[in-house]
């Protein structure tokens, strides 16, 4: 029996922690216009009363709402069967999200985070779009053109069900005025778990509220555990192999760093300071952030910034996998307009590709589409690009959020205070977390 889908989200699953959205541009606009169905002036203007509303709900804030405005009206413009009608809800969206569908006056078309999308699609919540996409010639519908580990985000028991509009590697963030002042040599990819560590400590004078990096349960403890070769929830679903050494590797990894000032901030500083905060403020040498942050650029919007460059992650002993935030766009399976609903989740999401960064297809993974979406990444674009053969996502269940509340109860929030080796709390936690896995 299919889930209740009502219960499977949360306001910090669907919204990935700080990771910032930018600036639309003109060309946005540009291909939003292209991406819907064009028709002759004349007919556009005769069929204007027969467009069906299609609305749409976001999570985004007043100024990326705003953005995402500008990718809609060119659309809805061009189109001759549908209009966009953007309901953005940046408080409380999930709980908003929630209550609309439980009473029947859910948006057609509304955002979800990669944690979410299976239990909805299990939850029968959303609207099943494989057989449309087979059939559909437009670029934004060709699932071949997506990067595999970030549509499989989007699909649930071999089908699909939304399409991501973005694919957000984490990268590494540095301060060269601490490098410089420490003599240490900018970050490469000849970087290891080693180098960094050694960089930061290094680099950290608590009495100089000065750290040489900050974790905060950010970046994701699994991106740690996959460079050491191992996994917190194995490809099949099936299992949690948190015990394996390669697993124990990541997480001993991540206990050693985080609120350990030989390295970085402690608990009571970042909740003092703000996480981010101190990171502009120049007071950390290496942040973990998404590629679409601002990090790299806060200085030319207020000098008062550190000036940040950017570089791939530090390699583990496996590999330099990176976490790769991703987002979608779904369609409500109880929609009255499933056709019209259909090409306009096309429309947008071809629109969205240029505008949110990086796009989640293998042909505009380039720099030339990053700083033409964000001008203000050109030093940075190709670094971005390098980090995307190396980006993955989670493995999604249905019951992620609950899944994830368990593994941060039972393994992740002991781990940081140091209430338990990484051996002992996944032989305890293992489990309980294999417990919710599919059946």
């Amino acid at each position: 029996m299919a889930r209740d889908a009502r219960k499977v989200l949360s306001d910090d699953s669907l919204r990935t922690g700080g990771m910032s959205r930018r600036a639309v541009l003109g060309r946005a606009a540009a291909i939003g216009a292209g991406a819907a169905v064009a028709a002759p002036l004349i007919h556009r203007r005769s069929a204007a009363q027969e467009k069906v509303q299609i609305r749409l709900a976001t999570w985004a804030g007043q100024e990326e709402a705003a953005e995402l405005q500008q990718v809609i009206d060119p659309i809805n413009q061009a189109s001759t069967t549908f209009e966009i009608v953007s309901e953005p809800s940046p408080a409380d969206y999930a709980v908003k999200l929630q209550t609309t569908i439980a009473g029947g006056t859910v948006a057609d078309l509304f955002w979800l985070s990669q944690e979410n999308i299976a239990g909805f699609a299990d939850g029968e919540a959303l609207l099943d779009i494989s057989d449309r996409l087979a059939e559909d010639q437009s670029p934004a519908a060709n699932l071949e053109d997506y990067f595999p580990g970030i549509l499989q985000t989007a699909q649930y028991d071999g089908r699909t069900y939304a399409l991501p509009w973005i694919s957000q590697p984490v990268m590494l963030y540095y301060n060269p005025a601490l490098f410089d002042a420490a003599g240490i040599a900018y970050p490469d990819d000849t970087w290891t778990w080693d180098t960094f560590k050694e960089a930061a400590a290094a680099m950290t004078d608590p009495a100089q509220d000065v750290y040489g990096t900050a974790f905060n349960d950010w970046p994701p403890i699994q991106m740690f555990i996959w460079q050491a070769g191992g996994d917190v929830i194995s490809e099949d679903l099936s299992s949690c192999p948190i015990d394996t050494p390669e697993a124990i590797a990541g997480a001993q990894f991540y206990q050693d760093i985080i609120f350990n000032e030989q390295y970085a901030p402690s608990e009571a500083t970042i909740a003092e300071q703000g996480f981010g905060e101190m990171v502009k403020a120049g007071k950390v040498a290496m942040f973990f952030g998404g590629a679409a942050d601002d990090l790299d650029y806060a200085h030319k919007k207020d000098p008062a910034n550190a000036v940040l460059k950017v570089a791939v992650v530090p390699k583990g002993p496996q590999s330099r996998a990176t976490f790769a935030y991703s987002a979608s766009t779904a369609i409500f399976s109880g929609t009255e307009h499933p056709d019209e609903a259909y090409q306009a989740l096309v429309a947008l999401t071809e629109g969205i590709h240029h505008w949110k960064i990086v796009a989640p297809r293998q042909s505009l993974a380039n720099a030339e589409t990053i700083v033409a979406s964000v001008p203000d990444k050109a030093e940075s674009a190709e670094t971005i690009v390098a980090a995307l053969p190396d980006m993955r996502s989670f493995h999604i269940i249905p019951d992620q959020a609950e899944w994830d509340t368990t593994y941060a109860e039972v393994f992740k929030t002991p781990l940081y205070h140091h209430e338990g080796t990484p051996e002992e709390l996944a032989e305890e936690a293992k489990p309980e977390l294999e417990d919710l896995l599919p059946s």
